[in-house]
């Protein structure tokens, strides 16, 4: 096993915390952007939804980069990175709720908020160690 120190495991928190506020700021613009769409817009449900989504995966990727991890990587490249461990995120959520639903019988609310628990575990992990990657200079630098 690793120590990991007490400053190391406050500053994870610190950003697991972040990170976690930062989806539900996404969240909320998706819903917003889907309700607007529909009800002032005229948009279909579906495609508004997408809007939405879309919506609040560029502001997730905006504050995570700015204030979550605190990144000096490019956003070129890491806006590409941040879109694939998304597109895995959500392949996940589709596979995890197909077996507890469809094979295990689980309520379908039950099994979204276990999910949704995995995937913002995958999303953290994958973003934190892959896409804005743990070493950062510009993030040791600010919180030094």
């Amino acid at each position: 096993m690793i120590p990991v120190s007490g400053a190391a495991l406050s500053n994870l928190s610190r950003q697991f915390g972040l990170f976690a506020l930062v989806g539900a700021t996404g969240t909320a613009a998706h819903y917003a952007v889907l309700f607007w769409l529909v009800e002032f817009g005229g948009i279909a449900a579906v495609a508004a939804s997408g809007w939405g989504a879309l919506t609040g995966l560029v502001i997730n990727y905006a504050l995570n980069h700015w204030l979550t991890f605190r990144s000096a990587q490019p956003h070129a490249r890491a806006f590409p990175k941040y879109v694939l461990v998304s597109c895995v995120g959500l392949g996940l959520n589709l596979l995890l709720m197909a077996i507890l639903v469809n094979r295990l019988g689980f309520y379908y609310l039950l099994a979204q908020v276990m999910v949704t628990l995995v995937v913002l575990a995958w999303n953290f992990v994958g973003n934190r160690w892959w896409t804005f990657q743990a070493s950062n200079p510009r993030r040791e630098t600010r919180d030094g």
